[in-house]
């Protein structure tokens, strides 16, 4: 029987730097080992002290650090009272969705006093990730960094910076994270907001109490420097800046780019960035600061601003101006960096854009209303807020998705996932009848055949008026962005404009509210492999599906086998 209450992990790996972390295995290759402790731990933030979970009492938890092609083998021993999963986001994990980590659809829960080896498998990936939690809500304090370096022998496509430092904003609640979910759920409507946002863990001195405890980055003239910077955000797409200083984006989701430069950037939940800073202004304090993108008014958010300090050594000065960051609900600010990565497309990164499409699949993305089970429901008209893909509003089963594939196990989830929306209409009108706002709900698989070429057109709707940006993460797999747009995809005329020479590869598209976004990738990497939105409340809601691409009819295009640790269900 499982259990659904608070856990800790013991997360086992033994390796003290970068240049300690690989040796060979004969059966994996390089890899490296990690000792890390997730516990509770009491935490004070905005003058009030809580316990949360950490890993190594760190919060955020440690970095791992690895090159490019390495495996890092993670002995997970979980030591509380929750069952618990680990995601390596943005790791592709080649024919191992074992080690993939989201709760029932890759492996069961480990449960409390279990264990569980996992082995994350690099593969073309180099820069930034990060792992977190993917059960209930606890990636809120259970996440952490993933620089992935250059293998030995290569370079950087840019100057080597002086040193790197991960950027990683966060989101807090005085009340305990379950408890928050446990009300959001319970209430039909939408969560309460946030009380504050995080820079590496401090929310910032605008706060009350926190003055003392800002995170400040110690920085030395004439020296550039590489921020890692991490969106592990619930809910919010963030602005980010630092003042006096521009921002020149190398890298995103562990793919390098071509560099973009900007007063602010725009991340998403899940996103990184790759960015360089460089140390070039008079010595003096500066605040770094972000703050929430939300283009849509009437949806409730935290509007407060997190800081940290950029400081030159040897200065005593407090800093004086806020940077510059764009107004909440600024769509063409935000879209006019979201739009403009680029890939870098050279000799020694090349792309591998698919031109012929063998599969081209339309979904929407829609937040819904169903009926209230119990007449006290805090949606629109009394009704239990949900969200949907092709108005299917996902259910969670009791038995993981990719076993009950790989051993043929029926009654788990059923095929059939549409290829296209099965309702059409004028998806972003200001008025969407009543009859097209509520959803099914079902555990549907969309399966694709090994190496066929997808391009999926992701179509924002404006039901019951929630309309938002979604930031849509499909696990196993990087894409590349070829088209953005506002309004309704014009499958005629929209795929005309599409990138296809230097499309940015990334493992997050952000759908524009009311708008759209097309991507493309080759469904070569064999499995069973979620799809969500990274809003925590809408993954919560069911904007979810679920993805099979079927094995090769070789070897080494087949999912390895099955790990005898595996948790039980």
């Amino acid at each position: 029987m499982l259990i659904s209450t608070k856990s800790t992990i013991f997360i086992s790996v033994v390796a003290l730097s970068i240049f300690s972390l690989f040796i060979q295995s004969h059966a994996w290759g390089h890899h490296g080992r990690y000792n890390f402790v997730v516990r509770e731990a009491h935490y004070t933030r905005l003058c009030e002290t809580k316990k949360i979970l950490t890993v190594n009492g760190q919060f955020p938890g440690p970095t791992v650090y690895a090159r490019k092609g390495d495996t890092v083998i993670i002995n997970v021993h979980n030591q509380a009272t929750e069952n618990v999963t680990i995601h390596w986001h943005g790791v592709k994990q080649p024919r191992n969705p074992w080690s993939d980590g989201p709760e029932y659809i890759t492996q069961c829960p480990i449960q409390p006093g279990a264990s569980f080896t996992q082995r994350v498998i690099l593969s073309d990936e180099e820069g930034t990730l990060w792992w977190h939690a993917h059960s209930d809500w606890t990636r809120a304090t259970v996440h952490g960094a993933i620089q992935i370096y250059p293998k030995h022998g290569s370079k950087y496509p840019f100057p080597t910076p002086y040193k790197d430092v991960p950027i990683i904003l966060g989101e807090w609640w005085k009340q305990n994270v379950t408890q928050v979910l446990e009300e959001f759920i319970g209430s039909g409507g939408p969560p309460r907001v946030s009380d504050s946002f995080l820079i590496n863990g401090q929310p910032g001195d605008l706060y009350p109490c926190s003055r003392q405890d800002t995170y400040k980055l110690n920085v030395e003239y004439g020296k550039t420097y590489l921020l890692r910077i991490i969106n592990a955000a619930m809910s919010e797409i963030m602005f980010f800046a630092i003042a006096g200083h521009n921002l020149t984006a190398v890298g995103t989701d562990a793919a390098y780019t071509k560099p973009l430069t900007r007063e602010y950037m725009v991340i998403a939940p899940g996103q990184t960035l790759d960015v360089l800073l460089n140390a070039d202004q008079k010595p003096d304090h500066y605040y770094m600061a972000a703050r929430a993108y939300s283009a849509n008014p009437v949806v409730r958010f935290d509007n407060t601003t997190t800081t940290a300090i950029l400081q030159y050594n040897d200065n005593q000065n407090s800093p004086r101006n806020l940077p510059y960051l764009p107004y909440y609900n600024d769509t063409n600010a935000a879209f006019s960096v979201l739009g403009a990565f680029r890939s870098l497309a050279s000799e020694k990164h090349p792309i591998s854009l698919p031109k012929e499409i063998s599969n081209k699949l339309f979904f929407t993305v829609s937040n819904n209303a169903q009926p209230c089970p119990n007449n006290r429901c805090q949606g629109p008209n009394g009704t239990h807020l949900a969200a949907s893909v092709n108005n299917i509003s996902f259910t969670a089963p009791s038995f993981d998705i990719l076993e009950a594939y790989y051993y043929h196990i029926t009654g788990v989830y059923r095929t059939g996932f549409p290829s296209i929306s099965p309702l059409m209409f004028n998806y972003t009108s200001d008025y969407v009848p009543l009859n097209f706002n509520a959803a099914r709900r079902g555990t549907k698989v969309n399966v694709l055949r090994y190496n066929s070429t997808v391009e999926l057109v992701f179509q924002g709707t404006n039901q019951i008026g929630g309309a938002i940006d979604h930031p849509m993460h499909l696990h196993g797999y990087s894409f590349y962005i070829v088209g953005y747009g506002f309004g309704n995809f014009d499958r005629n005329n929209d795929p005309l404009n599409y990138n296809l020479v230097d499309p940015p590869l990334r493992n997050i598209v952000v759908v524009p509210r009311n708008g759209w976004a097309a991507i493309r990738f080759k469904a070569d990497n064999p499995g069973v492999w979620f799809m969500h939105c990274h809003l925590e409340r809408h993954l919560s809601w069911g904007m979810n599906m679920v993805f099979i691409v079927r094995n090769g009819k070789h070897p080494e295009s087949r999912i390895l086998p099955r790990p005898s640790d595996m948790p039980p269900c």
